[in-house]
């Protein structure tokens, strides 16, 4: 059923619940907070959140480092607090997706408790252990400069354990099938509390192998059909978004075939080549991205994305290509993370010029696949760069001119409310915009709707379309009969741009968001000029779009 894939036409919204809105004044967000804006979200148009972990931690990674898979970190409130709020988000049409940490637990968890501290414990070979550390995964973190070896030697249990993030997150072994089992149980768990599906983080290391003879892991992909078989046998329409930042020959065996792999993918790939067409102006590598990762599956899907809750990871580019967007984007060392990324929110990276946020976010929501959007990018947030690695984007909401931004009443926060500079809330937040029929919120609220009035984009066929301009991206969608048409300018001159549409009806096309509309030369041909950063969406033939569809049943 075409509504089961309610994915392909959803603008999906990724909240940190610690930075959202605390209503206790412990300075620390909450399930409460969340369910007071929810009428803000609704307002916005989005349709599907996406929260990251919620679940008891130490709290050494930003909720990531999870001790208890079941329960609700006291912080945030209480079981009872979470289902209110699925229920409270399914009346407003709001669709519900959590993180699905399963790659490691905390080294407080008491899986590792009792696996460190018996040798015949069940729970011992649910992690991944070794008399000594194995050379071919030497340099395989995935923090380096954090940590030095994938493994540490624990005292209590007499031998190393394996971990791909930090040493108090020893990774799980999927090559159990008992843990496996149980892995499936935590995901059914949050499926009866009433979610709509799963952000699914580090499939690539989910899926590895059990690492202890040297040799190089292996992805077990029978591991995600499991999974992906249980997803729909206890809940037809939900979904796993997978984060995997692999190539494009490999995200083919990512999604599967025949409904056994992911629904979803994060298009790191595509994200990359974005920003490097946006430092260069030339469009080129953002297309030959976009042709390396087109999908044909009628239920695979790719998630957008200009920004996230980490950093900008640059690694598939080339060393050149990263210096330049570093240049562009992150001049400052320490705007920089890992040698890879850039430790920034959007707004600032693109010196807070209203143009080119405006034309980074339109061309995000033309791109083959699903938006997804960080919090307070609507309102275009800034970074507090005194905060350590990944912590720099990861600041409390902006609410209003009130103290905290409206957060939070209380003095001390989780992390400081961006203050100081032109970034602090005082200038930028949600009431300020709220009123003002022209701000970024608003520019937002319209453009979201307008994708969401454009189904040709999350369920059509796509073309590149050749527009006589290296610094043009067009793009045309066809869906039932109906085509859609967006151009992007890259650069900060006009652009001349010469084109055929290339379908019927196309001698008109009606401008959809100013009123306007383009007539074919004799030629058959569009000519116009696009201004600096300027972006056009236009259909063919009609605003009837409803109408001219041919009809599917």
């Amino acid at each position: 059923m075409i509504e089961d894939l309610w994915y392909k036409n959803a603008i999906i919204y990724n909240i940190d619940l610690d930075m959202f809105q605390d209503t206790t004044g412990d300075g620390v967000g909450d399930f409460e907070g969340l369910m007071r804006r929810l009428d803000y979200l609704q307002a916005l148009g989005v349709d599907a959140i996406w929260l990251a972990p919620f679940q008891p931690t130490p709290n050494r990674d930003h909720g990531y480092d999870i001790s208890d898979f079941y329960g609700i970190d006291e912080r945030h409130g209480s079981s009872g607090d979470f289902v209110e709020f699925t229920h409270q988000a399914k009346k407003r049409g709001i669709k519900v997706m959590i993180d699905l940490v399963i790659n490691h637990t905390s080294d407080q968890h008491p899986w590792f408790r009792k696996a460190r501290s018996d040798s015949g414990s069940r729970f011992r070979d649910w992690y991944v252990w070794a008399d000594q550390p194995q050379s071919s995964t030497a340099g395989g973190t995935v923090f380096p400069g954090k940590e030095e070896s994938t493994w540490t030697f624990d005292e209590a249990a007499g031998r190393y354990y394996f971990h791909r993030f930090f040493d108090f997150q020893p990774d799980l072994n999927m090559d159990n099938p008992v843990l496996r089992t149980e892995l499936r149980r935590v995901m059914g768990y949050w499926l009866e509390l009433g979610i709509a599906g799963f952000r699914m983080d580090a499939v690539p290391f989910v899926l590895e192998s059990e690492i202890t003879d040297g040799s190089p892991p292996e992805q077990r992909f029978d591991v995600l059909a499991e999974f992906r078989q249980f997803l729909q046998w206890r809940q037809g329409d939900a979904i796993l978004l997978g984060e995997a930042n692999v190539s494009p020959e490999e995200n083919r065996r990512y999604f599967g075939t025949a409904g056994d792999g992911l629904h979803m993918m994060f298009n790191f790939f595509v994200n990359q080549h974005l920003f490097l067409a946006l430092a260069t102006g030339d469009v080129q590598p953002l297309i030959d991205a976009l042709r390396a990762t087109r999908v044909e599956s009628s239920t695979a899907h790719w998630a957008n994305f200009l920004r996230n809750h980490d950093e900008l990871d640059l690694a598939r580019l080339g060393q050149a290509d990263r210096e330049r967007l570093f240049r562009a984007f992150a001049p400052e060392e320490r705007m920089q993370i890992f040698g890879r990324g850039i430790r920034r929110r959007l707004a600032p990276m693109l010196q807070g010029d209203r143009r080119r946020i405006e034309f980074a976010n339109s061309l995000l929501f033309a791109l083959p696949g699903t938006p997804v959007l960080r919090y307070g990018d609507e309102i275009g947030m800034g970074e507090d760069l005194d905060l350590e690695g990944r912590e720099s984007v990861r600041t409390p909401m902006q609410w209003s001119d009130e103290p905290q931004g409206g957060f939070s009443t209380a003095e001390d926060t989780v992390v400081p409310v961006i203050d100081q500079g032109a970034y602090g809330y005082q200038h930028v937040n949600v009431e300020r915009q709220r009123r003002d029929p022209n701000s970024l919120l608003n520019w937002f609220t319209r453009m979201i709707r307008l994708r969401k009035e454009c189904p040709e984009i999350g369920w059509g066929h796509w073309e590149v379309l050749d527009t006589g301009s290296d610094s043009v991206l067009g793009l045309r969608y066809d869906w039932r009969g109906v085509s859609l048409l967006t151009l992007h300018n890259f650069t900060d001159e006009p652009r001349e741009v010469h084109f055929r549409p290339g379908v019927k009806g196309d001698e008109r096309l009606i401008d959809l968001v100013v009123e306007a509309q383009s007539v074919a030369g004799d030629d058959g041909a569009h000519s116009m000029t696009l201004q600096p950063y300027d972006y056009r969406w236009f259909r063919v033939g009609s605003l009837n779009y409803l109408m001219d569809r041919e009809r599917v049943d």
